[in-house]
């Protein structure tokens, strides 16, 4: 399983976007159920689709290709303080980095930061 930010999903739904065949790999080479974004960092890739009234395209596209939104856990506000602590980053990138943790998956980003800070905490990146 793998894990998108916002950042590798906004790029494969954008084909204007300079990591946008990088994404399409990225997810062509995942199965359909094994890749899961963070509901936060769903909502991010989301504004846009709102702001220009593509909302439901948007969704079914993402539904499509098998991309699932992550179930938060009980104890999840608390794993998301520590990480945001030890990392610094804001908190949408540490809601990628707790989802990838919680089942030891791969985090799919093109933001160098958050990058970064998975690999510190001993996540596998694919950028």
């Amino acid at each position: 399983m793998i894990t998108l930010d916002a950042s590798c999903l906004i790029a494969l739904l954008d084909g204007q976007d300079r990591h946008h065949k990088r994404a399409t790999a990225i997810v062509a080479a995942g199965r359909p159920g094994e890749m899961q974004i963070h509901s936060i960092n769903l909502a991010e890739v989301l504004v846009g689709a709102v702001r220009v009234g593509e909302t439901a395209r948007t969704l079914s596209s993402i539904e499509a290709m098998g991309i699932t939104a992550y179930a938060t856990a009980d104890q999840e506000p608390l794993r998301l303080a520590e990480v945001r602590h030890q990392t610094g980053l804001k908190l949408p990138d540490c809601c990628a980095l707790v989802a990838a943790l919680a089942k030891g998956l791969t985090l799919a980003t093109f933001d160098q930061d958050l990058a970064k800070a998975a690999r510190q905490l001993g996540i596998t990146v694919v950028d």
